[in-house]
């Protein structure tokens, strides 16, 4: 296809297409003439991740270009590239994620969120999940915890057991909907945007079931 039509089915301008072209976030297309080239369909794919990931996740241009350098290595493992374009697992410089050998201890670790960090240790123990070392998510459930706590509540990981459940149960459900979609890339996107843009919605569902349960119990009708 034509730069027009990869500009038409992709929804990104001329323009945009041809800077991503010359900073090196789009591979060229194959030259037809001086000034002309021909895309296909892993250019039309690769192109949606990007704007995927700077249109939706947020990211500037130099860390898309981090996490697709990342992408290209790590194409045949679909867990990490997830890891990768969704934030899970930093990306280095180099384009590649870096080791994850626990030997390092992450800035800011230490006694004072030791022990919302051992709560947060017991509580993906109980539900036996899997994850790779000192998460992001982890921190936050931890400063979290560590907030509450300051602020006189007495909330532990037994109190976030039940939401835990629900999380996993909607997990499975984000992981359901990328089926279907074969290629990495296009995986990759969907993820994006299922994650990312269905975030504010669940919070939203979630105020609209609190508002509902709360007329039924607390209102004078």
């Amino acid at each position: 296809m034509r730069i027009s039509e990869l500009s038409r089915r992709s929804g990104v301008s001329i323009p945009t297409i041809k800077y991503y072209l010359r900073d090196g976030l789009l591979p060229p297309g194959h030259a037809t003439a001086a000034n002309q080239a021909d895309y296909n369909e892993d250019h039309l794919r690769r192109l949606r991740l990007i704007r995927s990931l700077i249109g939706v996740r947020g990211l500037s241009v130099s860390a898309t270009k981090d996490v697709l350098a990342a992408v290209d290595e790590q194409q045949g493992d679909m867990h990490l590239l997830l890891g990768l374009v969704l934030g899970a697992l930093p990306v280095e410089r180099s384009g590649r994620p870096p080791r994850r050998d626990g030997a390092e201890e992450p800035a800011g670790a230490g006694a004072a969120a030791g022990d919302a960090a051992e709560d947060v240790a017991a509580l993906t123990a109980e539900m036996g999940w899997k994850t790779s070392p000192n998460p992001p998510a982890a921190q936050v459930v931890t400063e979290t915890l560590e907030t509450l706590r300051a602020l006189g509540m007495d909330y532990d990981w037994r109190s976030l057991l039940p939401y835990a459940h629900l999380a996993d149960r909607a997990a499975r459900l984000d992981l359901d909907q990328l089926e279907g979609a074969g290629d990495p890339l296009q995986q990759a996107e969907r993820a994006i945007l299922l994650t990312v843009l269905l975030e504010p919605a669940l919070l939203a569902l979630r105020r609209l079931a609190q508002e509902h349960h709360s007329a039924q119990r607390f209102s004078n009708g």
